[in-house]
């Protein structure tokens, strides 16, 4: 099969008894580039964290299916070995393994047993990346995001992406905290993964990333669920405009579903 899918279909999610997500559908194919925008508390963060099995958030309602297999029915671990990736807003530092080393057994879970990379081969292929996102090759033998700067950080989650080659990737919020600099790299990255069997959903709240990073679909949350989708000329009124013209247009009251969700 050429590609990849994941369709979600009427999600709804609460996190401790409150409900977040309340009905959405989407469907990302390989090839395809999704871009998710709107205002804080939304649910945006919660949609990301939902698809990949965070254990605080419940889903109460709808599917989630990779092509064509229930992703709610995997473990954390599970899901990751079928394809899914998540770039995390605050990556987690992990102490006493080095970034080699995670990489490594992450390139590893995705394989048949018998059929590990050859060392020499994950070398060459690492340094390669390093070079290409600019990243010092010192930071392959740190212990993973332990005292690295936040550029750094979300540097390291697209060198994740790039050697983990993901089926559909999730990147929840990439571009906080980068300078234009740090941007233009990391964007890169996520540019050097398109291709028919790669999938992106890319969340965030700034028009800046997708100067360098153009969707094929830009869809608007508001209060749960995907109000209004359309090309990259959505996202640039949404830089021009804002959120009030898609409230009026469709009635929306001004209010979230709660708090960095």
């Amino acid at each position: 099969m050429a590609g990849s899918t994941l369709e979600i279909k009427n999600l709804h999610v609460e996190i401790e008894g409150k409900e977040i997500l309340k009905g959405v559908d989407l469907t990302i194919k390989g090839g395809e580039f999704h871009a998710i925008m709107g205002p804080n508390g939304t649910g945006k963060s919660t949609l990301a964290s939902a698809i990949m099995g965070h254990p605080k958030y419940e889903i109460t309602e709808g599917s989630v299916l990779l092509n064509g297999e229930d992703v709610l029915e995997m473990e954390v671990d599970e899901r990751a070995r079928a394809g899914l990736f998540l770039a995390m807003q605050y990556p987690s530092e992990i102490s006493g393994v080095t970034t080699s080393d995670f990489l490594r057994s992450a390139i590893n879970a995705r394989r048949e047993e018998g059929d590990e990379i050859p060392l020499m081969k994950f070398i060459k292929d690492l340094d390669k990346d390093l070079d290409y996102l600019e990243i010092d090759q010192s930071m392959a033998t740190r212990y993973l995001n332990e005292g690295f700067s936040g550029g750094e950080k979300k540097r390291n989650e697209i060198l994740q992406l790039m050697q983990i080659k993901p089926d559909i990737a999730i990147l929840d919020e990439i571009d906080s905290g980068l300078d234009i600099d740090a941007l233009k790299v990391v964007s890169k990255g996520i540019n050097k993964m398109r291709g028919e069997n790669f999938g992106c959903l890319i969340i965030t709240h700034y028009q800046r990333l997708l100067n360098y990073i153009t969707p094929d679909f830009v869809h608007v949350m508001m209060q749960g669920r995907v109000v209004k989708s359309g090309g990259p000329e959505l996202a640039h009124r949404l830089e021009a405009e804002g959120y009030d013209w898609i409230k009026e247009e469709l009635g929306i009251e001004d209010e979230t579903v709660g708090q960095n969700a």
